[in-house]
């Protein structure tokens, strides 16, 4: 791969390529190639079949071929590395029970290799794992505890639970039987494959699944190029890669729940600086384009973190302009909650930039509303709000697909020329998250002084999704605390998004800044964010809000 720098497609990162191993680092798992040939996966796992994506392929100039771990029995090709681990296990381990921390595809994986084996399992799950995971699990006999609101939290009740009832723990990715479980996947698609494929991408999450790929195909096909996918705000891996040791993120986005982990694996991190040659990380919107790729190949809905392999695919592929070469993306999981699909499908359009949000302002004057659609043309419309601003000046909120970047381009141009100040808000997530669902308006004079009340603020919170979560967090502002905005979606994850604006009284910013401090969730300071300005916020900063032009983030 070429060192000088290159434009990067939106919605993606560069590949990161993959320093050498340490010198004189010793194999984590001895011989993992004899592990994988030895595994046991078949008494619970199918062989996958590797199934062409015509589609895909035309469209990207490749022949890009899926591996379908999502038609396994868990639609996850979890239990491979779960059953293998277990059926190593002595008869009185199997006896005692085995125990397991899990958010969703591992837990189901262990559950069913508990049943096949005759043992008891008990999963401990965080207290936000939507009902669907929790039932899935159950339904196969094993025993459900709900414990904590993050993966951390149920994995340290899991591991006091194993001391104290004794029972087996069953790690999700950092175990040399879970790896070579994992990595006869990478043994099937060699099987599967006449010629050596160019590129294999494999989501990573604690990087079980890339590490057994990889340890196989690379020593048997030393030519085929591993490239590992993480989310962009969940990357472990990438960052442990590029600084040589294990970084431990403070905090991980929770759309690809999957491989929402804050650090890899001590001998998956070991495996990985010897055998992936790049990672690249991919945005949300990138994975719910990638998602609706898949399903128009294939009919199948994938998860987040199933569908990453494909969105890192189409990112390296305009990263390094590949073109005629054959492209495996390990489709690993198809676990979708239903009430997700609503998000997924408003984003997919925008990752493939198919699809641009736009904030328009025209003048209150005869006839500008139809020169405005006049310059739209035939472009179809996703949505179009309307905003009287003042007599003089009304605001637009408009999404609009174009063919791509380039039309875009043109159509804000087009419109800047004609004399509507235009922002393209494509890139905005306070914009796509909440502005596009709610019903504009501003702050009236009425309301109170600034002076008394305070000038309007806005933030962005995510909180763990639990019953009465959202109470709770309305329930810790101060009561002298006026809340002037307050926007809530549920998107059917295991995290809530609100946006609040609250009016604090200047004497008390300090105890409203503690406040920010003491929160559990993640939070961004949005006051300043031109979509606001536009729609909801103080008008004097609206026409400095209309100056630049060009994606906003």
């Amino acid at each position: 791969m070429s060192s000088d720098p290159q434009p990067q497609p939106p919605g993606a990162h560069a590949p990161t390529p993959i320093a050498s191993p340490l010198a004189g680092g010793v194999a984590p798992c001895g011989d993992m190639l004899q592990r994988i040939l030895r595994a046991r996966v078949y008494d619970v796992a199918i062989e996958s079949p590797l199934d062409p994506a015509p589609n895909l392929s035309r469209r990207l100039d490749n022949r890009v071929l899926l591996k379908r771990e999502d038609l396994q029995p868990v639609f996850s090709f979890k239990l491979r590395g779960a059953y293998n681990k277990m059926a190593g296990l002595s008869a009185g381990e199997l006896a005692r029970g085995v125990i397991a921390a899990s958010a969703g595809n591992h837990a189901q994986g262990v559950a069913l290799a508990a049943q096949r084996l005759g043992c008891k399992a008990v999963i401990v799950m965080p207290v936000t794992t939507p009902d669907m995971k929790v039932r899935a699990v159950a339904s196969r006999g094993a025993e459900v505890l709900l414990h904590g609101d993050t993966y951390d939290a149920a994995y340290g009740e899991a591991r006091r639970l194993e001391q104290e009832r004794g029972l087996s723990f069953i790690h999700p990715f950092d175990d040399p039987d879970v790896i070579a479980g994992q990595g006869t996947i990478g043994l099937e698609i060699l099987r599967q494959c006449s010629d050596p494929p160019d590129v294999i991408y494999v989501a990573v999450g604690g990087g079980g699944l890339i590490a057994g790929i990889a340890t196989y195909v690379k020593s048997l096909w030393p030519q085929v190029r591993i490239v590992g996918v993480e989310p962009s705000d969940a990357d472990a891996m990438t960052r442990s890669l590029a600084a040589g040791q294990r970084v431990r993120l403070e905090a991980v986005g929770l759309f690809a729940d999957g491989v929402a982990v804050r650090e890899v694996g001590e001998q998956t991190f070991a495996l990985a600086q010897r055998h992936v040659d790049a990672m690249v990380t991919v945005d949300t919107d990138a994975i719910c384009a990638a998602i609706k790729d898949v399903f128009e190949d294939t009919r199948s809905i994938l998860e987040p973190a199933g569908a990453l392999a494909v969105a890192g695919m189409k990112a390296d592929i305009e990263q390094r302009g590949l073109r005629g070469q054959t492209l495996v993306a390990v489709a690993c999981g198809a676990n979708m909650n239903f009430d997700r699909l609503r998000f997924v499908a408003e984003r997919a359009e925008l990752g493939e930039q198919r699809e641009a949000m736009l904030a328009v302002e025209i003048p209150e004057q005869p006839g500008s509303l139809r020169r405005f659609c006049r310059l739209l043309g035939q472009r179809s419309l996703t949505e179009f709000s309307y905003r009287l601003a003042d007599p003089r000046l009304a605001h637009i909120f408009v999404g609009v697909q174009t063919q791509g970047p380039a039309d875009t381009a043109a159509l804000i141009v087009s419109l800047e020329q004609a004399g509507f100040g235009c922002l393209d808000l494509s890139g905005n997530e306070l914009a796509k998250l909440h502005l596009r669902h709610m019903v504009g308006g501003r702050l009236p004079a009425s309301a109170g002084s600034a002076l008394v009340l305070g000038q309007e603020l806005l933030y962005r919170f995510e909180f763990p999704e639990r019953p009465g979560a959202l109470m709770a967090f309305v329930n810790s502002l101060q009561a002298s605390w006026n809340i002037s905005i307050f926007h809530y979606r549920n998107h059917g994850a295991d995290v809530g998004r609100i946006v609040v604006g609250v009016q604090v009284p200047p004497a008390e910013l300090e105890q409203w800044q503690g406040f920010l401090a003491s929160l559990a969730c993640r939070y961004w300071d949005e006051s300043s964010n031109p979509a606001y300005a536009l729609f909801l916020g103080d008008r004097q900063t609206t026409l400095q809000a209309l100056v630049p032009a060009g994606p906003v983030g």
